[in-house]
């Protein structure tokens, strides 16, 4: 025993070599807690740093919003582009899908809508839980005032491929209609 007073203690029987051994668990246990390698603070600063980000960013699109409201620049392009939607075919079959607020919504398109979506000519705005299919023109400028009404605005950074040298299916090219 590298401590005195426990062997002592051990001695005169006030203790059992169990309570030792549970006393010497525990402390190490302790110990080990209290190693503090600075994640827990690295993490609390990165999520600080987020919210900040995001309050920030909330606070931008508010005051966008609401100079855009006082021009009534918003009331015109809800106008706009309930004007300009596009209304897809009865026999539509086609299921599109996009993501909108962190949920997946559907619309069904035909071969023609679904070729102008993936080439950017088309995109999707989602206004009072009703999906419109506009020009791409008007989604882009839909996403400069009102960006939370945007469902689906394709660009080019979203279709910017990496290759790998080493890639083994580099020969083989994934057919733009590929659905998920």
């Amino acid at each position: 025993m590298a401590n005195p007073f426990q062997e002592q203690l051990l001695k005169a029987g006030l203790v059992s070599k169990q309570k030792v051994r549970d006393t010497k668990t525990q402390k190490r246990r302790d110990k080990k807690a209290k190693v503090d390698d600075g994640s827990d603070l690295l993490k609390k600063e990165i999520a600080a740093k987020k919210l900040a980000q995001i309050a920030k960013d909330k606070q931008l699109n508010e005051q966008r919003f609401k100079e855009a409201s006082e021009k009534g620049l918003v009331r015109g392009l809800v106008t706009e582009f309930k004007k300009f939607a596009i209304s897809p075919a009865r026999d539509a079959d086609i299921k599109f899908n996009y993501t909108f607020e962190n949920k997946i919504f559907s619309l069904y398109v035909d071969q023609k809508m679904q070729g102008q979506l993936l080439k950017g000519q088309l995109g999707i705005i989602r206004h009072e839980d009703v999906s419109y299919l506009v020009p791409h023109k008007l989604v882009e400028r839909v996403n400069l005032l009102v960006p939370a009404w945007v469902g689906y605005l394709w660009s080019k950074e979203d279709n910017v491929e990496v290759v790998e040298e080493d890639d083994p299916y580099a020969d083989y090219v994934i057919p733009d209609d590929l659905m998920w």
